[in-house]
């Protein structure tokens, strides 16, 4: 006996196309729902961006007041014939140069003026001086630094003594704005003026080219062992999971094992690059081994089948054809996973790297900070300008992320092979 028919769907009656106004009404609400979560990610991105350059722009920028200053008769001399230049700007400071610049100031603005001057004041006018030895025989106007509360003030953020002081050199003609190389090119100070991010960002770099020495060879062939080599056993399940575990552990656990083992059990430079390095490498590669394995593994088994049919061996068909293929996806983990740790101030806390360096590191094994723990040290001070030299160097730090992602596109896009 036949079973009856299925009754038709009625496309045209009133159920149906309700049915379907529904559905395209969900479409409709799942696609604003997804661009509105696009618009808000952009909208905050925007923000901080915005709000970084507002506040930190104004950090690269340096307020310079022109100070008549009249050599004659001040004794000061050099002879840059037998004189280094370093032995020269030493000479200027050891015959009076500072208290001279204080005098004139004192000279030009009243009693007030020796307030005016930043720290940087001297070595400008040494730098000055150098460049032209005849300033020396005559009187000149000099355009110097000029203290803390009076750039604060200046650019529009100081107290009511600071800006009326403000308001007379500028009614006088006397304030000059322009660019301070002193940030890039200075390192931590305790004066703002004199502050600058080259120490830390050249600690950071140091520190980054240690974890990459590190991590990424490591990183990448305990993924192709563990993919190609490794017996799928109790043991290896057990590596497996303990590898994604060690990827999701607090950063600061890795601070403390690197304090036991590379500080206290094998004696290294402690907050150094060498050091800071290593640990960002602990905490690293987890996270290379995940992004190693994932594009090792979305490389075709047909590859590796059509290498061992022409007859190659296993080590050629991996490092002929498995790694070429799969690297773009591991350079761009590693690269990832490298922005990560540069952002990273937790485990550097334990080894060290939260001190005040004067100076840029000049090796692996010298005490040294990074962008991350410089921004949170300056922020901490009471002194304004190290208000917008945190903003500053929050900016620097973007740049350098937003680098390190661009190197990973461009790698990715150099190295990229279609199957």
């Amino acid at each position: 006996m036949n079973s009856p028919a299925p009754p038709t769907s009625k496309w045209a009656g009133d159920a149906m196309q309700a049915r379907l106004r529904r559905r395209y009404a969900a479409e409709r609400r799942f696609r604003w729902f997804g661009f509105g979560a696009v618009a808000l990610s952009v909208g905050f991105l925007l923000f901080l961006l915005v709000n970084m350059a507002a506040a930190g722009l104004s950090g690269f920028s340096q307020t310079r007041i022109a100070v008549p200053v009249d050599f004659r008769g001040s004794g000061l001399s050099i002879n840059l014939d037998r004189m280094t230049r370093e032995q020269a700007q030493s000479t200027l400071a050891q015959q009076g140069l500072p208290d001279l610049l204080t005098l004139s100031a004192t000279a030009a603005f009243g009693p007030e003026g020796e307030h005016y001057l930043g720290a940087a004041a001297g070595a400008v006018a040494r730098d000055a001086i150098l460049g032209d030895p005849s300033m020396l025989s005559r009187q000149v106007i000099i355009d110097l630094p000029a203290a803390s509360a009076i750039d604060v003030a200046a650019k529009g953020a100081g107290d009511a003594v600071s800006e009326a002081a403000v308001a007379r050199l500028d009614a006088q003609g006397k304030l000059s704005s322009g660019f301070d190389t002193l940030f890039l090119s200075g390192a931590d100070a305790t004066d703002p003026t004199l502050a600058g991010v080259w120490g830390a960002l050249k600690g950071s770099l140091l520190t980054m080219l240690v974890t990459m020495l590190f991590a990424f060879p490591i990183g990448t062939f305990t993924a192709v062992y563990l993919e190609e080599y490794a017996p799928k056993n109790r043991l290896t399940d057990i590596i497996e999971v303990s590898i994604n575990n060690l990827a999701a552990v607090p950063s600061i656990i890795f601070g403390l094992l690197a304090l036991a083992l590379f500080i206290n059990m094998f004696g290294l430079c402690g907050g150094s690059p060498l050091v800071g390095g290593m640990t960002l490498a602990l905490m690293t590669m987890p996270v290379i081994v995940i992004a190693a394995r994932n594009a090792i593994k979305a490389v075709p088994p047909s590859i590796r089948d059509a290498a061992l049919a022409v007859g190659a061996s296993k080590v050629q068909v991996v490092f002929h054809h498995v790694l070429p293929l799969a690297l773009p996806g591991i350079l761009t983990g590693a690269i990832i996973g490298m922005a990560r740790a540069l952002g990273e101030t937790a485990p550097l806390l334990l080894i060290g790297m939260r001190a005040f360096v004067g100076d840029a590191p000049a090796g692996l094994c010298d005490r040294a900070t990074v962008l991350p723990m410089q921004i949170f040290l300056w922020s901490d001070e009471v002194d304004k300008g190290f208000v917008e030299n945190t903003s500053a160097a929050i900016i620097v730090l973007l740049i350098v992320l937003l680098s390190m992602n661009a190197i990973a596109i461009t790698l990715r896009n150099k190295f990229e092979q279609r199957w």
